[in-house]
């Protein structure tokens, strides 16, 4: 893995919104490793560098990114960073907000459709679908009892109490195979991430 971006809209405005999942986990993720995300206006983004570590097992340096170009211009921010360090699709995690997993529930995947307009922009930028996905679960408006909310309006508010506790244990368990991801050993992450707790949580 080079580069990993969390997909979301900058600005206070939006920090504490459902579609901010993927800045989320890319804030733990840098705080966990000593990093902070500075903007780079190169790269339409904020940018931290995770040193490579030589020692057996180690990985090469991974790059952050977190695009300020709004959701849907998402492509723009990944695109220049890839282009500039040469970094093909297959070596990029897109960590992104998930309707259509629940609150709770995160999976790993590659390729695919490019569900989303910020999964979508990336996918059209880098012109393939071939590259990692980390999908953060946060619901979809259909699922509450008669709820008429819009998308777009669901996405752009802040999950309920009980919600983002659910929400918050789902980016802990990402957080807990970041290892795995670093060094590429992306199965053995899918294996854990995706295997059922006692609990029913996965």
């Amino acid at each position: 893995m080079k580069l990993v971006v969390g997909l979301g809209n900058p600005g206070k405005k939006y920090a504490a919104t459902r579609h901010n999942a993927g800045f989320w986990w890319i804030d733990a993720l840098a705080r966990s490793v000593g990093a902070e995300c500075r903007l780079e206006a190169r790269f339409h983004g904020e940018v931290a560098k995770i040193p490579g570590n030589k020692g057996d097992g180690g990985t090469g340096e991974i790059w952050l990114l977190k695009p300020a170009t709004y959701m849907n211009e998402s492509g723009r921010a990944v695109g220049a960073l890839a282009d500039f360090f040469k970094i093909e699709a297959a070596d990029i995690l897109i960590v992104h907000d998930e309707l259509d997993l629940a609150p709770g529930v995160v999976k790993l995947k590659f390729g695919g459709s490019a569900s989303g307009n910020g999964v979508r922009s990336v996918a059209a930028r880098l012109g393939s679908k071939d590259f990692w996905r980390l999908r953060i679960g946060i619901g979809h408006p259909r699922e509450l009892a008669a709820s008429e909310q819009e998308v777009v309006d669901y996405v752009l508010h802040a999950p309920r109490a009980e919600e983002q506790r659910a929400i918050d244990d789902a980016l802990s368990r990402a957080q807990d195979v970041w290892p795995l991801i670093a060094a590429g050993d992306m199965q053995a992450a899918m294996l854990r991430l995706h295997t059922k707790t006692a609990d029913g949580a996965a």
